[in-house]
């Protein structure tokens, strides 16, 4: 009986390779479970997901197993899959604005008012685009849900440094032009619906559309001519 009970796993398994594995195996998921950070675990194994298939790869059951968890663990922190995508998508455009925000930097720095405020414009822009090619299943996820949430309460999953979401990042620049003259004060209500659907499109036709086969040159100087198009135009 002691030979037996060496031979014992505390859950009753054989002790060997394989117990020994299975035994390990079941402490990492015990550990994990109790770790306190599942749920951004979670979190971080959607935007895995979503950064490799886009918002219909975000799959509940998927992402457990990539935290390392059993299913049923998933559920003290999202009640469905809607609950762990609305995390994810709100974790992707919080890095579509960290990418916007590194585009600013430059033009944040410009003593020039109307300069600054030009290039504030221009770099939300650029950031915007280049996100939409850098990070597509991001980008996607960002963009997929039928809610229209622009006026939802603030939500810091949705910003990055500046506490801004991507749309109040644009609402930032096009008050620099307003501020600087540049805009018109009669122009300025409702102008980011203007220049995010310009924007939006083009990335749409970037990364779906006929330029996905353009050059990165071509893609470069089509941007330059659209953001100048909707300075001018806004």
């Amino acid at each position: 009986m002691a030979g037996r009970s060496r031979l014992l796993s505390e859950g009753g398994c054989p002790v060997g390779k394989e117990g020994t594995k299975t035994v390990t195996q079941r402490r990492v998921r015990r550990e994990s479970y109790h770790h306190g950070d599942l749920r951004q675990a979670l979190v971080e194994a959607g935007l895995a997901l979503a950064r490799e298939g886009g918002p219909q790869a975000i799959v509940l059951r998927e992402a457990t197993r990539r935290a390392g968890v059993a299913p049923n663990a998933a559920y003290r922190h999202f009640a469905n899959r809607q609950a762990l995508f609305d995390a994810v998508r709100a974790a992707a455009l919080g890095a579509l604005a960290a990418a916007i925000e590194a585009e600013m930097a430059q033009a944040r720095a410009l003593p020039d008012a109307l300069l600054r405020s030009r290039a504030l414009l221009a770099a939300v822009g650029r950031g915007y685009l280049g996100f939409a090619q850098a990070e597509t299943g991001w980008f996607r996820t960002a963009f997929a849900s039928v809610e229209y949430d622009v006026d939802l309460p603030p939500d810091t999953t949705r910003a990055a440094a500046m506490g801004l979401n991507p749309f109040e990042l644009l609402g930032y620049a096009l008050d620099s032009m307003a501020e600087a003259g540049v805009l018109p004060p009669e122009r300025r209500p409702q102008a980011e619906f203007l220049a995010w659907s310009a924007v939006h499109g083009m990335a749409l036709l970037v990364i779906d559309g006929p330029l996905r086969r353009a050059t990165p040159e071509q893609r470069r100087a089509l941007a330059l001519r659209l953001l100048e198009m909707v300075e001018k135009g806004i």
